[in-house]
């Protein structure tokens, strides 16, 4: 089949997201300039560069109390600052609940009752048991077309790692048990892996 997006589809839902799949979870924590402190969840997230080391999310939807965006946006704005926290299978029911449409006032950590912990090289908590947490300082914010998309780059300035989550020296994905958005409301668990040497 073929469509053009701006036409539509014809399927009983939007493949575009499963389609681009699977994707790492980025659980973006931050901290609002009244020190309010906020976790959310978000598909759109990626590694960008190695040095130095950047990554980035996307927001695409907006809420009432927030004008144009989110909470995670809004605070970075003020800040300058986030930390991408990696998301384990045990945590997925979690984060899950972080993911409501909450109103700006509710701490997801305690709404969701997830151990939080300071960052070291930002004002901002991390999830404290997550198998690993990026603390980024904002490099730019890039207003997307439509209507509330933006997508906000940042520069890596902490990495802290869950010990058991290091296998010889190198971070063991399986041992993280790191979970991945598909489409829809899928997700998966990264289980079997294979490697491929580069050609010189």
């Amino acid at each position: 089949m073929f469509y053009k997006p701006d036409d539509g589809h014809p399927l009983p839902h939007n493949p575009f997201n499963a389609i681009v799949a699977p994707r790492p979870v980025g659980w973006i924590s931050t901290r609002g300039s009244d020190g309010q402190d906020n976790l959310a969840p978000y598909s759109f997230f990626n590694a960008v560069a190695y040095v130095p080391p950047q990554v980035m999310f996307a927001s695409t939807s907006a809420k009432a109390d927030r004008g144009d965006t989110k909470d995670s946006v809004a605070n970075i704005r003020e800040t300058g600052v986030f930390c991408v926290n990696l998301v384990g299978y045990e945590m997925r029911d979690m984060m899950n609940q972080s993911s409501g449409p909450w109103p700006r006032g509710v701490d997801e950590f305690t709404h969701a009752q997830i151990a939080r912990a300071p960052c070291e090289t930002i004002a901002a908590a991390r999830v404290a048991n997550a198998p690993a947490s990026l603390e980024c300082k904002l490099t730019q914010i890039v207003a997307l077309d439509g209507a509330h998309n933006f997508a906000v780059f940042g520069q890596v300035t902490g990495v802290h790692i869950r010990p058991d989550c290091l296998s010889d020296g190198r971070f063991d994905i399986t041992r993280a048990g790191l979970i991945s958005r598909l489409g829809y409301q899928d997700y998966a668990q990264i289980g079997e892996i294979f490697t491929m040497t580069r050609p010189e």
